[in-house]
């Protein structure tokens, strides 16, 4: 039976703003949609990303966004096999053949555990950072969020980076990596060295080249 994607889509969002007004817990809210976007699957391609945007949104927008610090896609990427089984909570992938019956408890459970784990990890930097003091640093690199810190860090290497090497880097798909670099050219810290389709590479601008060799320790430290 085929699924009308915008009906679908539209009682998914009903439910979770009656879900909200409730007090549904936020981060159970963010995990039933994002399950059940997929389960919709509206989409030809890209359901799963829109699922983890979708999260994400929901959990800045009820305070659990940490500042732009967490990531779904990051931290779903470091273990694709733990993600996409604690998703199979139905042998079939379809909604109206059981799916929409199946016990959701697996995936509620990873997804509470690795926002527990995330925001562990805030805490303890906050407490390190507490007790050592942070390292003054350029007004540049503050403006760079963990992401860009690690794509930073890639020059330390090497003159010229790929696409490919910012998705494996920061465990994202070439889409996505294309995209954030995009973004970083029109921000200015990054460069296109080669337009070329297929070999595009990427430099650092002039103005971040010179924290290149001396700011290891503080582009490590912003990423932790």
């Amino acid at each position: 039976m085929a699924v009308n994607p915008a009906f679908s889509d539209k009682l998914l969002v009903d439910w979770a703003n009656r879900a909200e007004k409730a007090g549904v817990p936020v981060p159970l809210v963010a995990a039933l949609v994002h399950y059940q976007f997929v389960t919709i699957h509206p989409y030809y391609d890209g359901n799963g990303r829109t699922a983890r945007l979708l999260a994400t949104f929901i959990l800045q927008r009820g305070g659990y966004g940490l500042s732009g610090f967490f990531s779904l896609e990051e931290h779903h990427a470091r273990d694709l096999d733990a993600y996409y089984q604690a998703l199979a909570v139905h042998p079939h992938h379809n909604y109206y053949e059981g799916r929409a019956e199946a016990d959701l408890t697996p995936w509620l459970e990873y997804f509470m555990t690795t926002l527990a784990d995330v925001f562990v990890s805030a805490r303890d930097e906050a407490l390190r950072l507490s007790t050592e003091g942070a390292r003054a640093e350029p007004d540049e690199l503050r403006l760079l969020d963990h992401r860009a810190r690690v794509v930073l860090s890639l020059f330390t290497r090497t003159d010229r980076i790929t696409s490919a090497q910012v998705a494996e880097a920061l465990g994202l798909s070439a889409r996505m990596a294309r995209v954030l670099l995009r973004e970083w050219v029109d921000e200015g810290w990054l460069v296109i060295m080669d337009p070329s389709n297929r070999k595009r590479t990427y430099g650092l601008s002039a103005n971040y080249r010179q924290f290149i060799g001396n700011a290891s320790a503080r582009l490590d430290s912003g990423r932790r």
